[in-house]
């Protein structure tokens, strides 16, 4: 087998980070035609660390194009939480770089257009640029200027052509997303203005590796950041940090602010403190990394163990939450539906459809009281706390909630 090279500066990559074995694209939910078909594919989901520059990374066996195709069906405005935690990042964005009516505002990645419609609605420009056309669909039926298209040096060219310069571009949990990450990066300093301001949210690799957050590695998930690598690939394409925000999201994510090399802004006292931290953890040494593959292991088996005591008890087991990382652990797990008889979600698109791999089948929340589950196991386990308030009516038949890492917990 040929040794796969880093996705960023081409290094051969020789150390495993975890490898999941085969799985099936975690977004990909099969109708009852596809099931009975019988023809999903799995593929090969293993990620390795650059002995050079560190970047965490999946191998890459399915073109991204598949992930992202028009049947996709991950919509940002089915979250609650998200929508008010996208409200209020417009708002301090707004307050902080005077954003007005004469600004312009681009979200690459701008799904169905959950953050562009709180700067529309006081009046500032905005443009979305979104690959997945049913979420882009989405967001022009409510007045989001998008264009269908992956974002790179190329789309930042073409932008850039046509007079396009922002003052502010957001890319929130997309820069995991993108397979060749340096020329993704590279299209944002031709479409940002002089002084303009950047912003990135992804989840964490410090806390991907210190709770055992495992479940967030998918195919979608082609890189796994830290500000050690992500700092190197920005300076690569003349744009560096200035700025950071530790976010609770997606299970700890970071907002960091970023901008031309030349540009005024002051790098912050935050900035340099989360550089000591990840120094602090050994981020910046190869060692750190090894080891992860049986702290998983002792995930699973403790959460298998919790499945077996259930069954032996009598219990039923559903879940909540039709989410990829749910799938990426259930598939680990190897669970399907003689552990967990059914999966709620909110989403109209995934309802009466089938989690891949495991196929357990998706319902819609109101149907919790025909199943009157004993458990409900939270796979979104970011959003706890907003599907325990959804769902609390489990209580009134003694249901409890369960979420699964990094021990099984039970909550009244």
């Amino acid at each position: 087998m040929t040794t796969p090279s880093c996705r960023f500066c081409q290094t051969p990559l020789t150390l495993t980070f975890l490898d999941l074995g085969r799985q099936p694209l975690a977004n990909s939910f099969l109708t009852s035609q596809q099931l009975a078909a019988g023809q999903e594919k799995s593929y090969p989901l293993h990620t390795r660390v650059c002995p050079e520059c560190l970047l965490v990374q999946a191998d890459d066996p399915v073109d991204a194009g598949d992930i992202f195709d028009d049947g996709y069906a991950y919509f940002s405005s089915y979250s609650e939480s998200w929508v008010a935690h996208a409200k209020r990042y417009a708002e301090a964005m707004i307050a902080r770089f005077g954003l007005g009516p004469q600004s312009l505002v681009i979200e690459v990645a701008s799904n169905d257009g959950y953050l562009l419609k709180h700067f529309k609605a006081v009046g500032i420009p905005i443009l979305g640029i979104e690959p997945t056309a049913n979420t882009a669909r989405a967001a022009m039926d409510i007045g989001i200027p998008t264009e269908v298209s992956f974002f790179n040096a190329d789309t930042g060219r073409a932008l850039a052509a046509r007079g396009v310069s922002a003052d502010l571009m957001a890319g929130n949990n997309v820069l995991a997303h993108v397979p060749d990450i340096g020329e993704f990066v590279a299209g944002f300093p031709l479409v940002l203005a002089p002084q303009g301001v950047l912003t990135f949210e992804f989840p964490h690799l410090l806390n991907l590796i210190e709770q055992v957050q495992f479940d967030t590695i998918y195919h979608e998930h082609f890189s796994y950041l830290s500000l050690l690598a992500v700092e190197k690939v920005l300076r690569s394409k003349g744009l560096r940090p200035f700025d950071v925000e530790l976010l609770a999201t997606h299970g700890g994510s970071l907002r960091l602010f970023c901008c031309h090399e030349a540009a005024d802004h002051a790098e912050t006292t935050a900035l340099v403190a989360l550089r000591a931290r990840e120094h602090e953890a050994g981020l910046d040494t190869l060692s750190t990394y090894g080891g992860f593959t049986a702290r998983v292991e002792v995930v699973r088996n403790s959460f298998l163990a919790f499945l077996a005591k259930a069954r032996f008890e009598g219990k039923r087991v559903a879940a909540y939450g039709a989410a990829a990382k749910g799938n990426t652990f259930l598939n680990y797990a190897g669970v399907g539906t003689e552990d967990i008889v059914a999966v709620f979600d909110a989403n109209p698109h995934k309802q009466d459809r089938f989690l891949p791999g495991s196929h357990i089948p998706i319902l819609a929340p109101s149907r919790v009281d025909a199943i009157k589950p004993d458990y409900l196991l939270i796979l979104p386990w970011n959003l706890k706390t907003e599907i325990m308030g959804q769902m609390a009516g489990i209580r009134s038949w003694g249901g409890k909630f369960v979420t699964a890492a990094p021990e099984p917990q039970v909550f009244d």
